[in-house]
């Protein structure tokens, strides 16, 4: 029983460190663009990295609209 004295606060300083830099992260800009390093993986380094606007299947709708 005395361990949770010891253990309740333990867990409320983690949960507060926890937070503190998960809003430190969104402050700072670490989410601002998710897509541009995982592209960076399948591109060549030559080339700028372009991210699409829209979903692929968007722009195949918008193609047989135009074509009926």
């Amino acid at each position: 029983m005395t361990v949770l004295y010891f253990l309740i606060p333990l867990a409320l300083l983690l949960m507060g460190g926890a937070l503190w830099a998960l809003f430190w992260a969104i402050r700072s800009g670490q989410f601002d663009d998710l897509e541009s390093q995982g592209w960076s993986v399948v591109l060549d380094e030559d080339r700028e990295i372009e991210v699409p606007d829209k979903p692929a299947d968007a722009d195949a709708e918008n193609a047989s609209d135009a074509q009926q």
